[in-house]
C-alpha cells in the first residue's frame, strides 16, 4: 500500500510539472477579467437575467452583454443573450416573464430594448431623440419609466435635442453660471436636469404615445447625479403610483444632502407629492410591499452628512405613518428589496470588514444574517428565490441564488481558465488595541509566493472616503491581489471613521482627520507586524487615494520616518483650497463642522500644507485632471513642494481620468508605475 501511496504521488508531481507553473496575479489579470452583476430574477423566480463586462484592450473600454440561467435545470448552464457590438445593461423582466428590457445603444443612441426570452432578434423599444438614461417597466407590463437629461425650460424633447445641436454649432465656448455646482465629479454643468418621464408600452412591448414627465415640475435631478440609478424610482405594484427620490437644487444644491421622497401618478397629470418634508436630511430608495399597502425607504437623520447611518424606514401608504424598523440595528443599509410574503425585506449591509445580506423581519425587526464572509455587490428577490453577486479578497464576484434552509448555490465560474495558474496569495482579518482603546480591525495578505521563515517588503493601503472601508472584497482598482503579485506582502487597516462597525465608529473621523486615524494606521501596523513575522517593517511604503491620498500627506509631516517611498493618488494638499474648489460643498462643511469662512481654524488644524518642513520622503503624486472632487491644483501643490524642497518625487497625470482610473490602458500604467516606485524603494 506505500509503494502505492508512493507512486501516486510521483504520478501527480510529474503531471504537476507538466502543466503550467503557479505565478502570481498582474494587473495585465485584473483589467481583463469579467465581471459579473446586476442580477435580476424573473416573475415565477424560475431564471436570472445578469450582466457580463469584458475589456476590449484594442478599444480601451469595457463591453457589457446580457447572460440568462435556467434554475430549473438539473445543471443550470449561462446562456447569452441579445450579443451585439454595443454594449446592453440594466436587464429587467417584463411583467410576464416572457422577456427582458434592457439599455443599449446600438441604434446610435442609448434606447431600451426588448429581447424575447424564447429567441429571435431584440426589438427596440423606444426611439426618442435623447438618450434613455435609466428606466423600470411598470409591474403591470403597460408603461416605462424613464430618466432622461433635458433642459426643463424645453416644452418638448425636440427643443432639447434642438438646442444642443446648435451648441455644437457655435463657434463661442463660454459657459454662464449664476449658482452652483457648475461642475460635478468629472462634467461641467450644461445646465440639463435628468427627469423622470413616463410612457405607455403597447401589447408588443412597444413605446406607444408621447413621453408625460413626472418630476419636471421640481428642481433637480431624478435619478441624482452622479452615481444616482434606478433604485432612487419606482413603481407601485398596480402600476398606477411612481415613487422617487430627489434633492431640490436651488442656489443650495451643492452644500444640501435634503432627498424627499415624492409620489405622482405614473400617467401624470399631478404634481408630485412630497412624504418626507419633515426630515431636512436624505430620504430615498423608496420600494412598495407586495400588497402596496407600505412603502420601505432609507432615510439619514442629519443634514449635510452623507456618510450618516441610513435608517430602514416603513410608511403606511394610507396614512402616512411612519416608523423605524431594526432601530438598534447598528448598521447602514444599502439597498431593500421586499420578501414575496410582505414579510421581511431583504437588505445589504457592511459588517466587520465584510459586506452582507440580511434579512429584516418587518413586524419584530429581528436581523437575521443570510450570508458570511465576503462583499455583496447587486441582488434582486423573487419568490423564494435571492440572486446575488459575491466576491472576496481573492475572487472577483460571481453569480450565487439561495432559498430558504438551503446551502447557496453558485452559478457562474467567470475567469477561472484565465486564472487556472494563478496562486492567490492568502490574507488574514486580525484586530488590534487603536485609539480611545477601541478594537480596530485590519486585514494583511501575502505575497503569492510566500515561503516560510522570510520576510516581504509591505505595501501600507490606506482607503478614501474617508467613511469607507478596505474589507474582504474585491476591487479593480486598488486590489491587494496585485501588490501579492508582484512580492508584496500587504497590511490595510479600517482605521477610525470605516463604514460597517457602528455609526459612532464612523462619526468618530470628522473634525479629526489627522488624529485618531493616523494613531489607528500606526497602531495597527505595530501590531500586524508583530503578529506577523513575514512583514518586512524596515522595507515598507506607504500608498493611499482621496482621503487616503490626504493620509499620504499627513504622514509625510506626521510620520516622516514611517515608511521608505509614499504612493498619493487624488490627495488633498490644502484644505483650504480644497474646501473652496471642491464641488460637494456639504462633504468638506460637515467634516470641518462648518463652511472655510465660518471655521477656519477647524479646517487648518490638520491641514497637511502646514506640516511641509517636515517632509522628506519620496513620493509619487498621481492626479486625474477630470478629478472635480480632489481638483488637479491640490496634486501640483503636493509636487511643488515635493519638487522645492529637493525630495525625490514624480507626477502622474492623467488627462482623461476623473477621481478614479478607468480606461483599461491608463489602469495598466498606473499599476506598473506604482509597483515600480515601490520596487525602486523596497527592493533594492
Amino acid at each position: 500500500m506505500r509503494v502505492h501511496l508512493l507512486t501516486m504521488a510521483a504520478m501527480t508531481l510529474a503531471a504537476g510539472t507538466a502543466m503550467a507553473a503557479p505565478r502570481g496575479f498582474t494587473v495585465e489579470d485584473l483589467v481583463n477579467m469579467e465581471r459579473v452583476g446586476s442580477p435580476a430574477v424573473s416573475p415565477d423566480a424560475s431564471r436570472v437575467v445578469y450582466t457580463v463586462r469584458s475589456t476590449d484592450m484594442k478599444k480601451n473600454r469595457g463591453h457589457t452583454e446580457l447572460w440568462l440561467v435556467d434554475l430549473r435545470a438539473a445543471k443550470p448552464a449561462p446562456k447569452r443573450l441579445a450579443s451585439h457590438s454595443a454594449s446592453s445593461t440594466d436587464p429587467e423582466w417584463s411583467a410576464s416573464g416572457d422577456a427582458v428590457y434592457f439599455l443599449s445603444s446600438r441604434s446610435g443612441s442609448s434606447q431600451v430594448w426588448r429581447q424575447p426570452v424564447a429567441g429571435g432578434k431584440p426589438v427596440q423599444v423606444s426611439n426618442l431623440p435623447l438618450d434613455v438614461d435609466s428606466f423600470r417597466v411598470s409591474p403591470t407590463g403597460d408603461r416605462l419609466a424613464f430618466s432622461m437629461a433635458v433642459f426643463r425650460d424645453c416644452a418638448d424633447l425636440a427643443c432639447t435635442k434642438a438646442r444642443l445641436d446648435a451648441k455644437e454649432k457655435d463657434k463661442a465656448t463660454g459657459k454662464v453660471y449664476d449658482r452652483l455646482f457648475v461642475r460635478h465629479w468629472d462634467t461641467w454643468s450644461d445646465h440639463r436636469n435628468a427627469v423622470l418621464f413616463s410612457a405607455p408600452l403597447d401589447k408588443t412591448g412597444k413605446l406607444a404615445g408621447a413621453p408625460v414627465s413626472l418630476s419636471g415640475s421640481l428642481d433637480g435631478d431624478v435619478p441624482s447625479k452622479p452615481f444616482g440609478d434606478r433604485e432612487e424610482f419606482r413603481f407601485s405594484p398596480d402600476g398606477k403610483t411612481v415613487v422617487f427620490s430627489v434633492r431640490i437644487a436651488g442656489k443650495t444644491e451643492a452644500w444640501s444632502t435634503n432627498f424627499d421622497l415624492y409620489t405622482v401618478p405614473a400617467a401624470g397629470g399631478a404634481a408630485p407629492r412630497n412624504l418626507t418634508a419633515d426630515n431636512p436630511a436624505w430620504d430615498s430608495k423608496g420600494v412598495y410591499s407586495p400588497d402596496g399597502r407600505t412603502l420601505a425607504y432609507l432615510a439619514m437623520a442629519r443634514p449635510g452628512f452623507e456618510a450618516d447611518r441610513f435608517q430602514i424606514m416603513l410608511m403606511d401608504v394610507a396614512s402616512g405613518q411612519k416608523r423605524k424598523l431594526a432601530a438598534d440595528w447598528d448598521r447602514s443599509a444599502g439597498n431593500l428589496v421586499w420578501r414575496a410574503d410582505g414579510q421581511a425585506l431583504i437588505v445589504d449591509a457592511e459588517d466587520v470588514g465584510q459586506h452582507r445580506l440580511f434579512s429584516v423581519d418587518v413586524a419584530s425587526g429581528k436581523v437575521t444574517a443570510l450570508t458570511g464572509k465576503g462583499a455583496i455587490g447587486a441582488f434582486d428577490a423573487r419568490g423564494d428565490t435571492v440572486a446575488y453577486t459575491l466576491a472576496n479578497l481573492n475572487s472577483g464576484a460571481q453569480l450565487y441564488t439561495m432559498k430558504p434552509g438551503a446551502e447557496a448555490k453558485r452559478l457562474t465560474d467567470l475567469n477561472s481558465e484565465r486564472l487556472k495558474d494563478v496562486r492567490w496569495g492568502e490574507y488574514e482579518q486580525f484586530s488590534f488595541t487603536g485609539a480611545n482603546g477601541d478594537t480596530v480591525y485590519g486585514h494583511v495578505m501575502k505575497p503569492w509566493n510566500a515561503e516560510p521563515g522570510k520576510k516581504y517588503p509591505v505595501a501600507f493601503l490606506v482607503h478614501g472616503g474617508p467613511q469607507g472601508s478596505f474589507g474582504n472584497g474585491w476591487s479593480y482598482r486598488w486590489n491587494p491581489q496585485v501588490y501579492a503579485g508582484a512580492g508584496y506582502a500587504t497590511v490595510f487597516i479600517d482605521f477610525h471613521g470605516s463604514t460597517g462597525y457602528g455609526q459612532k465608529f464612523t462619526d468618530s473621523i470628522s473634525n479629526d482627520w489627522g488624529g485618531k486615524p493616523l494613531e489607528d494606521l500606526q497602531k495597527g501596523l505595530d501590531a500586524a507586524t508583530k503578529k506577523f513575522a513575514w512583514l518586512d517593517r524596515e522595507r515598507s511604503c506607504a500608498l493611499g487615494a482621496s482621503y487616503g491620498g490626504y493620509m499620504m500627506n499627513w504622514i509625510a509631516g506626521n510620520w516622516p520616518d514611517g515608511f521608505r517611498c509614499i504612493v498619493n493618488h487624488d490627495g488633498v494638499f490644502d484644505t483650504r483650497g480644497m474646501a473652496y474648489s471642491t464641488e460637494e460643498q456639504w462633504f468638506t462643511d460637515w467634516e470641518s463642522g462648518g463652511p472655510y469662512f465660518q471655521v477656519p481654524e477647524n479646517h487648518e488644524r490638520f491641514n497637511p500644507v502646514h506640516h511641509v518642513n517636515k517632509w522628506k520622503t519620496p513620493m509619487l503624486v498621481i492626479q486625474g485632471d477630470l478629478d472635480f472632487r480632489i481638483p488637479t491644483a491640490q496634486a501640483l501643490g503636493t509636487f511643488t513642494a515635493l519638487q522645492r524642497k529637493g525630495i525625490d518625487s514624480k507626477l502622474l497625470v492623467f488627462p482623461d481620468e476623473n477621481h478614479w482610473v478607468l480606461k483599461p490602458a491608463n489602469s495598466v500604467q498606473w499599476h506598473h508605475t506604482v509597483i515600480g516606485w515601490l520596487d525602486q524603494y523596497l527592493k533594492r
